[in-house]
C-alpha cells in the first residue's frame, strides 16, 4: 500500500468499525443487565410479599388479597408456585393448570433461570429456599419475558441504525479531514517541480511539522551538492590555470622548433611535461583521498582519521613519514563526511609533501570544530605567509607546490563558513595551519 491516504484511511476506518463493534456488544450487554436486573429486583420484592401472605396455621394457604392483581389473571405473564418439604405445592391462579419447574433450595439459596414457561412464554425464574415457623419451603416467581425482548430487540435495532449512521458519518469526516491535511503537502510537490526546472535552489522549511525534518534534510543534502558543484568548478578552474603555462611553452617550442629542439630546449620541455605530471598526480591523490565514501554522512574524527591517514602513509610510503593525530573525547561528529576526507586530506598531504619526517594532526572543540595541522618541514617566508592570509587571493598563484592543495581547503572551508589561518609552527618549525568550523 504506497499511498499514505489510503493506508491512513484503511487503518483508521478499521479502528473505527472496531470501537463501534465493541461499543455495540456493550451497550448490548448493558441494556440487558439493566433490564434483567430491574426484573430481578422485582421478582424479589413480590417473593417477598408471598413470604408475608402465606399463613402457615391456616393449612399452607395464600391470603390473595394481599398479593399483586396480576398474579390472578389467566396467562398474564406473571407466575408464581411454592413447593414445601412435605411435597405439597401452590401456585398462581395465573397458571391455571400449568406448573412451574421449582428447584430443592436451601434456606437461603437462591436460583435464576431462563426457561421455556406455560401459554409458549420465556420467562425468566427466579427462586429461593425459606423457612417460615416450624415450615421450610422454597418460593419460585417468574415473568415472561417475550414483550421485553421484543421491545430490547427494537432499541438494539434502532441504535444498530444509529451506529451504522455514525459510522459511515465519521468515515465521510475522517475521509475529507485526511485529504484536506494532505493538501498541505501540495505546495511541496509544486516547489520540487519548479527545483527541477531551475526556479528555485531550495524548498520552503513552512511545512508542517511532521515533514519539516525530511525537507530540513533535503535543503542540507541540495547545500553540499551545490556546495560539491561549486567545489568541482574551482578544482577544473586551478587546474585548468596551473596547465595553461606549461601547455603555452610546449606549444611554444613545438612552434618554432620545426627542424627540432636543441638540448636546452628539450630540457624546458621535460620540465614543462613533468610539472604537469605532478599537477595531474595531485588530483589523483585528490580522488584517492576523496575515497567512495556515501554522501550526506557526518565525519566521525575518532573513527574516520586514522583511515584517512593509512591513505596517506601510503601515498608518502617513500618518504617514511610519522603521521600522529589527537583527538579530543568530546568532538563531536561535524560536517559532511566526504567533505572533511577532502579538505583534511589536502592540507596533511600538503604537509606529507613537505615535511621532513613528521606531522601531527589535533582535533578538539565541541561547540565549534578546531583542527590543527604542522609539519616539520622549510615552511613559508612571512611574505607568504601574508599572502595566503588575504582574503580573496588564489592560493595557486601564491606558493608553488602548496597553491593547489591549500586553494581546495580553503574554499571547502569557506563553503562551511570556516576560517583558515596560517604561521610558522613554534614546535616543528615549518607550516602551521589552523581551521576553525562551526558545528552545522
Amino acid at each position: 500500500m504506497n499511498s499514505l491516504q489510503r493506508h491512513l484511511q484503511v487503518w483508521l476506518a478499521l479502528s473505527l468499525i472496531l470501537l463501534m463493534g465493541l461499543f455495540w456488544l456493550l451497550e448490548n450487554q448493558s441494556i440487558k443487565s439493566i433490564t434483567e436486573g430491574f426484573l430481578i429486583t422485582r421478582l424479589e420484592h413480590d417473593g417477598d410479599n408471598l413470604l408475608l401472605a402465606l399463613s402457615p396455621d391456616q393449612a399452607n394457604q395464600i391470603n390473595i388479597d394481599r398479593i399483586n392483581p396480576i398474579y390472578k389473571q389467566p396467562a398474564s405473564g406473571h407466575y408464581y408456585a411454592m413447593r414445601f418439604t412435605n411435597g405439597k405445592q401452590l401456585t398462581s391462579p395465573s397458571l391455571e393448570q400449568h406448573t412451574l419447574p421449582i428447584p430443592t433450595l436451601k434456606l437461603g439459596e437462591t436460583k435464576l433461570e431462563h426457561l421455556d414457561g406455560p401459554f409458549g412464554q420465556h420467562i425468566l425464574l427466579w427462586s429461593k429456599g425459606f423457612q417460615k415457623s416450624d415450615l421450610t419451603f422454597t418460593i419460585a416467581v417468574a415473568e415472561d419475558l417475550t414483550i421485553l425482548k421484543s421491545q430490547r430487540q427494537e432499541f438494539i435495532g434502532s441504535f444498530t441504525l444509529l451506529a451504522l449512521a455514525g459510522l459511515i458519518t465519521l468515515l465521510a469526516v475522517q475521509s475529507f479531514v485526511i485529504r484536506r491535511s494532505l493538501k498541505k503537502l501540495d505546495p511541496v510537490k509544486e516547489e520540487i517541480k519548479r527545483l527541477e526546472h531551475g526556479e528555485i535552489n531550495k524548498l520552503s522549511e513552512e511545512v508542517p511539522s511532521e515533514i519539516q525534518p525530511i525537507i530540513q534534510e533535503f535543503n542540507h543534502i541540495l547545500r553540499l551538492l551545490s556546495q560539491r558543484l561549486e567545489r568541482s568548478r574551482n578544482a577544473l578552474g586551478n587546474l585548468a590555470h596551473a596547465l595553461k603555462g606549461p601547455l603555452s611553452i610546449l606549444t611554444q617550442y613545438c612552434d618554432v622548433s620545426k627542424n627540432g629542439m636543441n638540448s636546452h630546449q628539450v630540457m624546458q620541455a621535460n620540465v614543462q611535461i613533468t610539472r604537469v605530471q605532478q599537477l595531474m598526480e595531485r588530483e589523483l591523490k585528490r580522488a584517492r583521498i576523496a575515497g567512495k565514501e556515501m554522501s550526506t554522512q557526518r565525519f566521525k574524527p575518532q573513527q574516520n582519521l586514522p583511515d584517512l591517514l593509512d591513505v596517506l602513509n601510503q601515498l608518502h610510503s617513500s618518504k617514511s613519514i610519522n603521521i600522529q593525530y589527537l583527538i579530543d573525547d568530546d568532538v563531536p561528529a561535524f560536517g559532511d563526511r566526504e567533505d572533511i576526507y577532502e579538505l583534511l586530506g589536502n592540507l596533511l598531504d600538503n604537509a606529507c609533501k613537505w615535511a621532513k619526517s613528521l606531522v601531527i594532526c589535533q582535533i578538539s572543540g565541541h561547540n565549534s570544530i578546531n583542527i590543527l595541522i604542522e609539519d616539520d618541514g622549510a615552511g613559508l617566508t612571512p611574505q607568504d605567509l601574508k599572502q595566503l592570509s588575504q582574503r580573496g587571493v588564489r592560493l595557486d598563484e601564491t606558493v608553488e607546490g602548496h597553491g593547489l592543495g591549500l586553494s581546495i581547503a580553503k574554499d571547502i572551508a569557506k563553503l562551511y563558513g570556516g576560517q583558515l589561518y596560517f604561521s610558522r609552527s613554534e614546535k616543528l618549525g615549518g607550516l602551521k595551519v589552523k581551521i576553525l568550523l562551526p558545528l552545522t
